[in-house]
Protein backbone atom coordinates (compact mmCIF):
# COMPACT_ATOMS: atom_id res chain seq x y z
CA UNK A 1 0.00 0.00 0.00
CA UNK A 2 1.16 3.45 -1.02
CA UNK A 3 1.49 6.03 1.72
CA UNK A 4 0.94 10.08 0.25
CA UNK A 5 3.83 12.43 1.91
CA UNK A 6 3.27 15.64 1.63
CA UNK A 7 5.65 17.22 -0.36
CA UNK A 8 7.50 21.22 0.68
CA UNK A 9 9.71 23.20 -1.45
CA UNK A 10 13.49 22.90 -0.86
CA UNK A 11 14.04 27.48 -0.17
CA UNK A 12 13.39 28.81 -3.17
CA UNK A 13 14.34 25.78 -5.80
CA UNK A 14 12.48 23.66 -7.52
CA UNK A 15 12.88 20.88 -5.60
CA UNK A 16 10.40 19.27 -3.20
CA UNK A 17 11.24 17.37 -0.02
CA UNK A 18 8.88 14.56 1.80
CA UNK A 19 8.27 15.86 5.26
CA UNK A 20 9.99 12.79 6.45
CA UNK A 21 13.38 12.02 4.67
CA UNK A 22 15.04 8.93 4.75
CA UNK A 23 18.98 9.19 6.76
CA UNK A 24 20.76 6.72 4.76
CA UNK A 25 24.10 6.67 7.64
CA UNK A 26 22.88 3.18 8.41
CA UNK A 27 23.74 1.40 4.65
CA UNK A 28 26.86 -0.32 4.78
CA UNK A 29 27.40 0.48 8.68
CA UNK A 30 24.54 -1.04 10.49
CA UNK A 31 22.93 -2.70 8.00
CA UNK A 32 23.80 -4.63 5.03
CA UNK A 33 23.03 -4.01 1.20
CA UNK A 34 19.82 -6.42 0.96
CA UNK A 35 19.07 -4.35 4.18
CA UNK A 36 19.51 -1.15 2.74
CA UNK A 37 17.66 -1.64 -0.67
CA UNK A 38 14.71 -2.95 1.42
CA UNK A 39 13.97 -0.15 3.16
CA UNK A 40 15.04 2.43 0.01
CA UNK A 41 11.87 0.57 -1.69
CA UNK A 42 9.43 0.87 1.59
CA UNK A 43 10.59 4.23 1.65
CA UNK A 44 9.65 4.89 -1.80
CA UNK A 45 6.63 2.81 -1.58
CA UNK A 46 5.34 5.23 1.09
CA UNK A 47 6.17 8.45 -0.27
CA UNK A 48 9.14 9.55 0.97
CA UNK A 49 11.50 11.22 -1.75
CA UNK A 50 14.67 12.78 0.26
CA UNK A 51 17.37 10.50 0.94
CA UNK A 52 19.95 11.88 2.85
CA UNK A 53 23.84 10.46 3.09
CA UNK A 54 27.56 12.06 3.32
CA UNK A 55 30.76 10.82 1.88
CA UNK A 56 31.47 10.21 5.53
CA UNK A 57 29.12 8.01 5.89
CA UNK A 58 30.01 4.07 6.02
CA UNK A 59 31.09 1.29 7.50
CA UNK A 60 34.63 1.04 6.54
CA UNK A 61 34.93 5.17 7.64
CA UNK A 62 33.11 4.38 11.08
CA UNK A 63 35.45 1.78 11.68
CA UNK A 64 38.60 3.45 11.17
CA UNK A 65 37.36 6.47 13.04
CA UNK A 66 36.26 4.25 16.02
CA UNK A 67 39.68 2.61 16.01
CA UNK A 68 41.44 6.44 15.94
CA UNK A 69 39.33 8.09 18.53
CA UNK A 70 38.66 5.03 20.94
CA UNK A 71 41.24 1.89 20.02
CA UNK A 72 38.47 -0.72 19.50
CA UNK A 73 36.31 -1.35 16.77
CA UNK A 74 32.73 -0.57 16.18
CA UNK A 75 30.83 -3.48 16.61
CA UNK A 76 27.86 -2.39 14.29
CA UNK A 77 29.82 -2.67 11.28
CA UNK A 78 28.35 -5.18 9.01
CA UNK A 79 31.21 -4.01 6.42
CA UNK A 80 34.55 -2.44 5.78
CA UNK A 81 33.53 -0.80 2.53
CA UNK A 82 34.21 2.61 2.66
CA UNK A 83 32.00 5.66 1.49
CA UNK A 84 29.35 2.59 1.59
CA UNK A 85 26.57 4.62 2.09
CA UNK A 86 26.72 7.10 -0.87
CA UNK A 87 27.99 3.79 -3.18
CA UNK A 88 24.78 1.22 -2.04
CA UNK A 89 22.53 4.61 -2.91
CA UNK A 90 24.12 4.43 -5.89
CA UNK A 91 24.16 0.92 -6.67
CA UNK A 92 20.18 1.33 -5.86
CA UNK A 93 19.55 4.42 -8.26
CA UNK A 94 21.43 2.03 -10.77
CA UNK A 95 19.31 -0.63 -10.48
CA UNK A 96 15.74 0.91 -9.86
CA UNK A 97 16.46 3.41 -12.53
CA UNK A 98 14.41 5.97 -10.41
CA UNK A 99 16.40 9.03 -9.65
CA UNK A 100 14.01 11.47 -11.44
CA UNK A 101 11.40 10.60 -8.67
CA UNK A 102 13.72 11.02 -5.97
CA UNK A 103 15.67 13.68 -4.30
CA UNK A 104 19.90 12.86 -3.55
CA UNK A 105 21.47 14.75 -0.67
CA UNK A 106 25.10 14.17 -0.25
CA UNK A 107 27.89 16.55 1.97
CA UNK A 108 31.62 17.20 1.76
CA UNK A 109 32.48 16.39 5.29
CA UNK A 110 36.46 16.44 4.48
CA UNK A 111 36.70 20.15 4.51
CA UNK A 112 35.33 23.34 2.90
CA UNK A 113 38.34 24.36 0.54
CA UNK A 114 37.54 25.21 -2.83
CA UNK A 115 39.66 22.22 -3.91
CA UNK A 116 38.45 19.98 -1.72
CA UNK A 117 35.10 20.95 -3.02
CA UNK A 118 36.07 20.27 -6.18
CA UNK A 119 37.93 16.96 -5.94
CA UNK A 120 34.72 15.58 -3.87
CA UNK A 121 31.63 16.43 -6.02
CA UNK A 122 33.60 14.45 -8.45
CA UNK A 123 34.10 11.52 -6.34
CA UNK A 124 30.54 12.12 -4.81
CA UNK A 125 29.05 11.99 -8.44
CA UNK A 126 30.44 8.66 -9.28
CA UNK A 127 29.70 6.89 -5.96
CA UNK A 128 26.09 7.86 -6.62
CA UNK A 129 25.99 6.93 -10.29
CA UNK A 130 24.59 10.03 -11.34
CA UNK A 131 25.38 12.89 -13.58
CA UNK A 132 24.21 16.02 -11.20
CA UNK A 133 23.69 15.39 -6.69
CA UNK A 134 20.11 17.43 -6.37
CA UNK A 135 21.24 18.99 -2.85
CA UNK A 136 25.46 19.28 -1.45
CA UNK A 137 26.06 20.49 1.71
CA UNK A 138 28.62 21.79 3.64
CA UNK A 139 28.62 18.52 6.59
CA UNK A 140 30.10 21.18 9.10
CA UNK A 141 31.44 24.74 9.32
CA UNK A 142 35.30 24.93 8.61
CA UNK A 143 36.50 27.72 10.58
CA UNK A 144 39.61 27.53 8.26
CA UNK A 145 38.06 28.78 5.04
CA UNK A 146 36.58 31.86 4.62
CA UNK A 147 32.66 31.04 3.88
CA UNK A 148 33.10 33.12 0.83
CA UNK A 149 35.98 30.75 -1.05
CA UNK A 150 33.35 27.74 -0.13
CA UNK A 151 30.87 29.19 -1.82
CA UNK A 152 32.54 30.23 -4.80
CA UNK A 153 33.47 27.16 -5.11
CA UNK A 154 30.08 25.53 -4.90
CA UNK A 155 28.86 28.14 -7.39
CA UNK A 156 31.12 26.63 -9.62
CA UNK A 157 29.61 23.48 -9.28
CA UNK A 158 26.20 24.47 -9.80
CA UNK A 159 27.16 26.85 -12.79
CA UNK A 160 28.64 23.53 -14.08
CA UNK A 161 25.70 21.54 -13.72
CA UNK A 162 27.01 19.60 -11.22
CA UNK A 163 24.65 20.48 -8.10
CA UNK A 164 21.35 21.78 -8.16
CA UNK A 165 21.00 22.98 -4.73
CA UNK A 166 23.45 23.29 -2.29
CA UNK A 167 23.70 24.24 1.61
CA UNK A 168 24.53 23.27 5.22
CA UNK A 169 24.57 21.13 8.17
CA UNK A 170 25.00 22.13 11.38
CA UNK A 171 25.41 25.74 10.86
CA UNK A 172 24.42 28.69 13.68
CA UNK A 173 22.43 31.29 12.76
CA UNK A 174 25.46 33.62 13.12
CA UNK A 175 27.33 31.22 10.34
CA UNK A 176 24.17 30.94 8.20
CA UNK A 177 23.79 35.09 8.21
CA UNK A 178 27.27 35.85 7.00
CA UNK A 179 26.74 32.88 4.42
CA UNK A 180 23.87 34.73 2.99
CA UNK A 181 25.38 38.25 3.20
CA UNK A 182 28.33 36.56 1.62
CA UNK A 183 26.42 34.74 -1.26
CA UNK A 184 24.66 38.35 -1.65
CA UNK A 185 27.82 40.37 -2.18
CA UNK A 186 29.37 37.73 -4.45
CA UNK A 187 26.65 37.12 -6.84
CA UNK A 188 26.52 32.96 -5.88
CA UNK A 189 24.10 30.64 -5.36
CA UNK A 190 22.60 30.90 -1.91
CA UNK A 191 22.25 27.67 0.63
CA UNK A 192 18.48 26.95 0.10
CA UNK A 193 18.58 24.04 2.65
CA UNK A 194 20.24 23.25 6.18
CA UNK A 195 20.06 20.44 8.51
CA UNK A 196 20.53 21.19 12.02
CA UNK A 197 19.65 18.66 15.02
CA UNK A 198 16.54 19.37 16.95
CA UNK A 199 14.36 17.55 19.37
CA UNK A 200 12.88 18.05 22.86
CA UNK A 201 16.34 17.24 24.46
CA UNK A 202 18.19 19.46 21.80
CA UNK A 203 16.53 22.95 21.31
CA UNK A 204 19.54 25.23 20.49
CA UNK A 205 18.77 26.14 17.21
CA UNK A 206 15.06 27.24 17.64
CA UNK A 207 15.56 30.58 19.01
CA UNK A 208 17.81 32.24 16.17
CA UNK A 209 18.65 29.55 13.12
CA UNK A 210 15.24 28.22 12.92
CA UNK A 211 13.58 31.91 12.55
CA UNK A 212 16.69 33.82 10.38
CA UNK A 213 15.56 30.35 7.66
CA UNK A 214 11.69 30.77 7.94
CA UNK A 215 12.54 34.70 7.10
CA UNK A 216 14.96 33.95 4.12
CA UNK A 217 12.81 30.99 2.71
CA UNK A 218 15.85 28.35 3.33
CA UNK A 219 14.60 24.86 3.95
CA UNK A 220 15.56 23.49 7.35
CA UNK A 221 15.52 19.26 7.86
CA UNK A 222 16.01 18.59 10.78
CA UNK A 223 17.75 15.72 12.47
CA UNK A 224 17.82 13.17 15.36
CA UNK A 225 14.60 14.07 16.72
CA UNK A 226 15.15 11.31 19.15
CA UNK A 227 17.79 12.75 20.45
CA UNK A 228 20.42 9.93 19.73
CA UNK A 229 18.04 7.70 20.98
CA UNK A 230 17.95 9.85 24.64
CA UNK A 231 14.19 9.93 24.55
CA UNK A 232 13.50 6.40 24.08
CA UNK A 233 13.65 6.43 27.87
CA UNK A 234 16.58 3.60 28.06
CA UNK A 235 19.07 5.97 30.48
CA UNK A 236 19.24 6.61 33.70
CA UNK A 237 21.11 9.64 35.28
CA UNK A 238 23.06 7.61 37.54
CA UNK A 239 24.44 5.45 34.49
CA UNK A 240 27.83 4.65 34.03
CA UNK A 241 29.09 5.55 30.30
CA UNK A 242 30.83 2.12 30.37
CA UNK A 243 27.63 0.53 31.28
CA UNK A 244 25.46 1.90 28.04
CA UNK A 245 23.57 -0.70 26.12
CA UNK A 246 26.06 -2.74 23.24
CA UNK A 247 26.21 -0.95 19.75
CA UNK A 248 23.79 1.94 21.12
CA UNK A 249 24.56 4.62 19.92
CA UNK A 250 25.73 6.07 23.13
CA UNK A 251 28.08 3.15 23.64
CA UNK A 252 29.33 4.01 20.32
CA UNK A 253 29.75 7.24 20.68
CA UNK A 254 29.98 8.56 24.50
CA UNK A 255 29.97 11.51 23.19
CA UNK A 256 26.64 12.09 22.50
CA UNK A 257 25.91 12.17 26.47
CA UNK A 258 28.11 15.40 26.46
CA UNK A 259 25.18 16.53 24.71
CA UNK A 260 22.01 15.23 26.38
CA UNK A 261 22.80 14.09 29.89
CA UNK A 262 21.41 16.53 31.91
CA UNK A 263 18.99 16.84 34.96
CA UNK A 264 17.00 19.34 32.45
CA UNK A 265 16.97 16.68 29.92
CA UNK A 266 15.68 13.44 32.42
CA UNK A 267 13.20 15.78 33.75
CA UNK A 268 12.00 15.87 30.09
CA UNK A 269 12.04 12.43 29.56
CA UNK A 270 10.23 12.04 32.85
CA UNK A 271 7.54 14.12 31.23
CA UNK A 272 7.36 12.24 28.43
CA UNK A 273 6.94 9.03 29.69
CA UNK A 274 4.32 10.18 31.55
CA UNK A 275 2.10 12.16 28.96
CA UNK A 276 2.72 9.28 26.67
CA UNK A 277 1.87 7.39 29.00
CA UNK A 278 -1.89 8.94 29.52
CA UNK A 279 -2.15 9.39 25.64
CA UNK A 280 -1.39 5.61 25.30
CA UNK A 281 1.33 6.18 22.63
CA UNK A 282 4.85 5.18 22.54
CA UNK A 283 7.48 8.05 23.91
CA UNK A 284 9.50 7.94 20.65
CA UNK A 285 6.26 8.50 18.26
CA UNK A 286 5.36 11.68 20.71
CA UNK A 287 8.77 12.70 20.63
CA UNK A 288 9.10 12.89 16.68
CA UNK A 289 5.00 14.20 16.36
CA UNK A 290 6.62 17.32 19.07
CA UNK A 291 9.48 17.90 16.54
CA UNK A 292 7.63 17.62 13.45
CA UNK A 293 4.87 19.80 14.53
CA UNK A 294 7.09 22.88 14.29
CA UNK A 295 6.00 25.33 11.47
CA UNK A 296 9.55 26.49 10.66
CA UNK A 297 10.44 22.97 10.32
CA UNK A 298 10.63 21.46 6.28
CA UNK A 299 11.02 17.63 6.90
CA UNK A 300 12.28 15.29 10.22
CA UNK A 301 15.11 13.16 9.01
CA UNK A 302 14.75 9.61 10.39
CA UNK A 303 17.28 6.77 10.21
CA UNK A 304 16.54 2.89 9.81
CA UNK A 305 17.75 -0.54 10.69
CA UNK A 306 13.96 -1.64 9.92
CA UNK A 307 10.91 -0.55 7.82
CA UNK A 308 9.34 -0.52 11.06
CA UNK A 309 11.52 2.71 11.84
CA UNK A 310 10.20 4.47 8.94
CA UNK A 311 6.15 2.93 9.93
CA UNK A 312 7.30 5.14 13.20
CA UNK A 313 7.75 8.25 11.65
CA UNK A 314 5.06 7.84 9.29
CA UNK A 315 2.65 7.02 11.89
CA UNK A 316 3.95 10.67 14.22
CA UNK A 317 3.34 12.53 11.22
CA UNK A 318 -0.19 11.20 10.37
CA UNK A 319 -0.94 11.59 13.96
CA UNK A 320 0.46 15.29 14.76
CA UNK A 321 -0.30 17.59 17.59
CA UNK A 322 -2.31 19.95 18.71
CA UNK A 323 -0.90 23.20 19.79
CA UNK A 324 -2.07 23.03 22.83
CA UNK A 325 -0.04 19.76 23.34
CA UNK A 326 2.91 21.41 21.72
CA UNK A 327 3.00 23.89 24.08
CA UNK A 328 2.72 22.25 27.35
CA UNK A 329 5.64 20.13 25.87
CA UNK A 330 7.51 23.07 24.92
CA UNK A 331 6.95 24.37 28.66
CA UNK A 332 9.18 20.89 30.23
CA UNK A 333 12.17 21.48 31.94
Amino acid sequence: MTQTVELRRIGRSDLMTSRVGLGCVTFGREIDEQTSFRILDYAVERGIVFFDTAEFYGGGNAKKERLANYGTSDEREVSAEMYSSEKILGRWLAQRGCQDRVVICTKVSSGASADNIRKRVVESLERLNVDCIDVYKIHVPDDRVPIGESLQALNEQVVAGNIRVIGTSNFSAAQMQEALEACRSKGCARFEITQPPYSLGDRSYEPDLLPLCHREQIAVTTYSPLAAGFLAGKYSPTQERQNFPAGSRFDVSPGHADVYFSDRNFRVVEHLRAKANELGIPMVRLAMAWAMANPMVTAVLVGARTTGHIDNALEAMAMGIDANLRAEMSSWD
